[in-house]
């Protein structure tokens, strides 16, 4: 959400003008996060990048016994098609 600074509060995308101004003081709003303005300097790539494959994620244990009966059931539906 735009944060105007001048105003000091949120300013939802409707609200503000078609130019991307605050509507109360005319100041031109650059959409932040909440840890500051996204910019190169302050993106970090490689820690991005770090984060998703060092953390070694495992699947559900009730998404293994789904797939388990889904097997199940579908040999079974093969071994009665050949009965």
């Amino acid at each position: 959400m735009p944060w105007c600074e001048e105003c000091a509060k949120y300013l939802a995308p409707s609200a503000m003008l078609p130019d991307g101004s605050c509507p109360k003081c005319l100041k031109s709003i650059a959409d932040v996060t909440i840890n500051g303005q996204l910019t190169a300097k302050t993106l970090n790539l490689k820690k991005l990048a770090q984060s998703s494959s060092d953390e070694d994620v495992s699947v559900p244990w009730h998404f293994k016994l789904l797939v388990g009966a889904l097997i199940l059931y579908l040999s079974w539906r093969v071994i009665d098609l050949f009965r």
